[in-house]
């Protein structure tokens, strides 16, 4: 989606990592963090870090760091933490069910208002205290209340129908855990969540190093 930030997408994708540091610290009780420790709490080398927000922030003192208080509070403006954005979920399974019972959403402004299901032995109940309305109801429930986020947690071959119902209802981003590739339009910003391409990463690389597995069936009580 061309022209969304003025900053490098790396860039952008780091400094949520760094909001998340900056609230531990300052539930630490800390007031400054200079960049190294920004960077070891974070997982980035401390020019990284410089370099990153030098693009949002130039608060830094010498010998000080950055002011925490501060700075958190630019990051949260610069990424619009501070206005609520509503979003709606389709999925009510075991994904679904963890991304709309997990609390650390709300320190970034997310709220979860409606969770979708095809599933008639789901629909009518709730997740979460939330509705779980049938799929069907999506785009009047998007169109009404004005949503402009779309969660995707289904099976892959549901997942473009889906898109395509949450793009016509006027959805502009579209958060996808299913392991599928969403055509949409360039106007629609989608962010892939693929998981079982993590675990292979993940696979590959204990393979390269000669790892050996675990056979979990062959684990005593005691082990566990």
């Amino acid at each position: 989606m061309a022209g969304l930030v003025s900053i490098p997408k790396p860039t952008l994708e780091r400094l949520p990592v760094y909001y998340r540091v900056l609230l531990q610290c300052r539930d630490a009780g800390m007031q400054y963090v200079s960049s190294g420790e920004l960077g070891r709490k974070a997982g980035f080398d401390h020019a990284q870090v410089r370099k990153d927000l030098n693009h949002i922030w130039s608060g830094g003192r010498p010998g000080l760091g950055y002011e925490i208080e501060k700075l958190a509070s630019c990051l949260a403006d610069f990424l619009g933490l501070h206005n609520t954005t509503d979003a709606v979920l389709v999925g009510a399974g075991r994904l679904g069910t963890a991304l709309a019972g997990y609390p650390g959403f709300a320190s970034y402004g997310l709220n979860i208002v409606a969770v979708f299901d095809a599933d008639p032995g789901r629909i009518g109940g709730t997740l979460n205290e939330r509705p779980i309305l049938s799929v069907t109801k999506l785009a009047d429930l998007v169109e009404r209340l004005g949503i402009r986020m779309g969660i995707i947690a289904i099976p892959a071959e549901s997942a473009q129908t889906v898109a395509e119902t949450m793009v016509a209802a006027g959805i502009q981003a579209i958060w996808n855990f299913a392991p599928a590739y969403l055509q949409v339009s360039d106007n629609v910003l989608v962010r892939n969540e693929d998981l079982a391409a993590g675990l292979a990463t993940l696979s590959y690389y204990l393979k390269e190093q000669g790892l050996p597995s675990v056979d979990s069936g062959k684990l005593s009580d005691g082990q566990l």
